[in-house]
């Protein structure tokens, strides 16, 4: 964490939440309990090996989960090889244009249904210190 390009991938991680409006600064009710987080490093690499970029992901622990209650729920959208397939041959067929993006970020919108404190990174400012970040979020079943 010490190494700038290190750094400034988690800036960007910090900037990419902070504009998507992920949470925001408050404090926690006496009620509540605040989960820790914690950082992901991985260098992506170029087909010959060479690294590509480093990126830095702030992950929420789960380790305050309660057995039974979400404990073996994941929701990971992706579209079958199939789908994909049908769509390329229908546009194909149609003469209609193809585009490729690049998505840097993806975030799940939906009603919600918690809120989720997580407590700062430890190299946050120390005037806000004492505050933890609010996360709302949906829970999303596989039902």
């Amino acid at each position: 964490m010490t190494e700038k390009v290190w750094k400034n991938a988690m800036i960007e991680e910090l900037n990419t939440i902070n504009r998507n409006n992920t949470w925001e600064l408050t404090k926690l009710p006496a009620s509540k309990k605040a989960n820790d987080v914690k950082w992901i490093f991985k260098l992506k690499l170029k087909p010959n090996s060479e690294v590509e970029k480093h990126k830095a992901r702030l992950v929420a622990r789960g380790f305050m989960q309660k057995h039974g209650l979400y404990y073996f729920e994941v929701y990971a959208p992706v579209a079958r090889l199939e789908t994909m397939r049908l769509i390329i041959a229908i546009t194909c067929g149609r003469n209609g244009p193809m585009y490729h993006l690049d998505v840097k970020s993806s975030f799940l919108n939906d009603a919600l249904d918690e809120v989720v404190y997580v407590t700062q990174p430890h190299h946050v400012s120390k005037s806000k210190e004492r505050k933890i970040w609010c996360i709302y979020y949906t829970r999303l079943s596989m039902d």
